[in-house]
């Protein structure tokens, strides 16, 4: 019986479980697989803290991992040779055909690392809610922190109207505004805010205005947490971790505007919320999907591979072409330019 080791690694997202059992059961299913699990990410391949996966069942909606997970990188720190030497001893020990390492870009990055300098036979799948992963046109964990973003959003709309307040919202998005573009867009946000457009305090302050003068008395800021402004451009980067250490984007916006315009403002950060519960329909659907693909990939022997979703298919992506790189909102996304289209302001 071919043994194979699955990880989950990085911040947790809804579908983590759907893909664990997506891996589990079609291995078992298709080619009599055994499958161990690490906890903690590649710290339980570190420790050789592991288990074996027989049951399955509750994994497709339950939230977050039943492997735990962790920010672990074995590539980084002075003990980093010790800890590639447990790695590689522990792999073997347990005689693995192929290691399943689920994971955002850093996770993928090791992944690579792992496949390249060690030689181990590894498959990835791409999990992230801020979906910036190279290689897939969506990636599971993104679907389901839109949708809570986007109810959130939608329940500000009734707060802000009934006040005459502006209402920030800040959502996660640190280099890449996936979830702020779609959240923004999909709630009816009236400006948007993305780490990929520098913005202008003074372009915010007049969209405001404009509202106003429309005889419209409230308006909504979706605002990603790596959105800056054209000035913070400018700062030396020591300086700008100083600002940013003190005030999140959205309470610098917030104080702002309260003492540039006349207008009330009011910040709802809703951080980790956007990674927690069960995963909509979509995002199971998706990890079970790019699950399902890996048996047949390592009773194939073609390794050194994520499963990606590119045109709604399943399809094989060289690790060599998603480590190291990062998938940011371009300014020809449709998206974007249709939320261009409708009036919304980006700030710039």
């Amino acid at each position: 019986m071919k043994k194979i080791g699955i990880l989950t690694s990085g911040g947790d997202a809804p579908g983590l479980n759907a893909a664990i059992r997506g891996v589990v059961k079609s291995a078992k299913e298709l080619h009599n697989m055994e499958t161990v699990g690490f906890y903690f990410g590649f710290g339980g391949l570190i420790d050789n803290n592991y288990t074996t996966i027989n049951e399955t069942s509750g994994l497709l909606t339950k939230g977050g991992t039943i492997l735990k997970t962790s920010r672990i990188k074995p590539f980084k720190g002075e003990d980093k040779d010790e800890k590639i030497k447990s790695i590689l001893h522990n792999y073997r020990n347990h005689d693995l055909s192929a290691l399943v390492i689920i994971g955002g870009n850093g996770t993928q990055k090791t992944a690579y690392n792992l496949s390249k300098e060690l030689g181990l036979n590894i498959i990835t799948l791409p999990k992230t809610i801020d979906n910036d992963i190279s290689g897939t046109d969506v990636s599971f964990g993104f679907s389901s922190a839109v949708d809570i973003a986007t109810e959130a959003i939608d329940r500000v709309h009734s707060t802000a109207s009934s006040h005459n307040r502006v209402m920030i919202v800040e959502v996660m998005g640190h280099k890449a505004g996936w979830i702020g573009l779609h959240a923004g867009l999909s709630s009816g946000s009236d400006i948007i805010l993305l780490p990929e457009i520098p913005f202008s305090f003074k372009k915010v302050y007049e969209a405001i205005n404009k509202r106003v003068e429309q005889r419209k008395n409230s308006t909504i800021i979706c605002v990603a947490e790596g959105a800056f402004s054209h000035d913070e451009i400018e700062l030396l980067p020591a300086e700008l971790a100083s600002k940013r250490k003190f005030r999140s984007i959205g309470q610098r916006l917030a104080r702002k505007i309260e003492k540039h315009t006349p207008y009330e403002s009011r910040l709802t950060v809703l951080g980790y919320v956007q990674r927690g519960g069960s995963p909509n329909a979509f995002d199971r659907n998706l990890a079970t999907i790019l699950g399902a693909n890996v048996a047949n990939l390592i009773e194939a022997r073609n390794f050194g591979n994520m499963v990606g979703y590119i045109d709604n298919e399943a399809k094989i992506v060289p690790l060599i072409d998603v480590a190291g790189y990062l998938k940011t909102v371009e300014k020809d996304n449709q998206g974007l330019v249709a939320a261009r289209s409708i009036g919304i302001s980006f700030g710039d």
